[in-house]
């Protein structure tokens, strides 16, 4: 685990976490069992995401998909919730939306950088016996 506390994303998501258990602890009740269980729920399922797509090397695009899509959801839950003025004030639905939008980009240019990765493997020339990239000395 050490290595993921190097990775701003992990970081963030562990500081919405966070932000989220503090927020729904003052949710009306109703609220609480409801849309704060979600917003809950989410928020670990996300760093759950990002540490396996951090720590696994095969289908690390599909697995920075998942976490970008569990950040968006993420923003419409805590969107939801202020609309449902579970929030005790503004400044704590503010700071949850910030950090949610913060791991919007982070999570946007995993993926972008991810893809790209994938790309550039999957047109790497080929050693026909092996099945491996070829290495820049042995191309020709």
């Amino acid at each position: 685990m050490r290595h993921l506390n190097r990775l701003p994303i992990w970081r963030d998501a562990g500081r919405l976490l966070l932000e989220i258990e503090q927020a729904v602890r003052g949710f009306p009740r109703y609220h609480k069992y409801t849309v704060g269980s979600e917003l809950r729920t989410t928020a670990l399922r996300l760093c759950q995401a990002i540490h396996r797509a951090h720590s696994r090397r095969q289908s690390r695009a599909k697995l920075v998909q998942q976490v970008a899509e569990l950040v968006d959801d993420l923003k419409m839950q805590i969107q939801l919730a202020r609309e449902l003025k579970a929030f005790q004030n503004f400044a704590q639905f503010q700071r949850a939306a910030e950090l949610a939008v913060s791991l919007g980009r982070q999570a946007g240019g995993w993926l972008r950088q991810t893809r790209a990765e994938a790309e550039r493997r999957k047109d790497a020339p080929r050693d026909p016996i092996h099945c491996a990239p070829v290495s820049p000395g042995n191309q020709g």
